[in-house]
């Protein structure tokens, strides 16, 4: 079994997902992709989605599709990027949206650590990318095992808010069950698609409404 370094929490829920072939060959591709060029996020952040959110403190899962793949823009959270770094356009429009909808001020900083931190799962599908080759990792397996992760949740946790921005978050999150969570969908904040029901979804003020329906404490987005 490869030595997967991922939170204890998760790393118990997800055990067997480590001890599959498919798991082990992945590992085997992402590291032959390290060792012969420049891959993102960092080795050390490939998982620190799981690393910032606690299982026993997630309340909102945000679904994204690959890292970043430009340089220094991907830290292992979906759509967020380190100090300092530029914001990409989706996380303007995330953004955007945040401020129009709750009245937050727009943060000097794209990190969203902050997020995660009070609970907010900010799942990429595909973990690892090669440096500017979007979706060059792809069909090797980060698909499946994003799919257990997905699946976990939906099995052991209910009230749980999905934010499922195009179809392909869309697709991923299906198996939660809307009659015990909230299911929120809508276009992908990306400046292709974020002017077809992106902006003006007030997914954010509607996640706050529905944590406080059920007796948790809201994020401050």
């Amino acid at each position: 079994m490869a030595e997967v370094r991922i939170a204890s929490d998760w790393k118990e829920l997800l055990k067997e997902e480590f001890t599959k072939p498919y798991f082990e060959e992945l590992v085997t591709f992402v590291r032959s992709e390290y060792a012969k060029g420049v891959v993102y996020p960092a080795g050390r952040n490939i998982f620190r989605a799981f690393d910032k959110c606690p299982f026993d403190k997630l309340k909102v899962v945000i679904i994204g599709q690959d890292p970043y793949h430009g340089p220094g823009q991907a830290n292992g959270l979906c759509f967020s990027v380190s100090e300092g770094v530029a914001f990409p356009p989706s996380l303007q429009n995330i953004l955007r949206e945040v401020c129009d909808d709750t009245g937050a001020a727009i943060p000097t900083s794209g990190e969203l650590d902050r997020w995660a931190e009070q609970g907010v799962l900010l799942l990429n599908a595909v973990l690892t990318v090669r440096e500017h080759a979007a979706g060059s990792h792809a069909k090797h397996g980060w698909e499946q095992f994003t799919d257990a992760v997905v699946r976990t949740i939906a099995e052991r946790k209910d009230g749980v808010v999905y934010m499922l921005w195009g179809n392909y978050a869309q697709r991923k999150g299906s198996i939660a069950d809307p009659t015990r969570n909230l299911i929120l969908k809508t276009a992908h904040p990306s400046p292709l698609s974020v002017y077809r029901g992106f902006f003006g979804c007030k997914h954010f003020s509607q996640a706050n409404a529905y944590l406080r329906s059920i007796g948790k404490s809201e994020i401050i987005w």
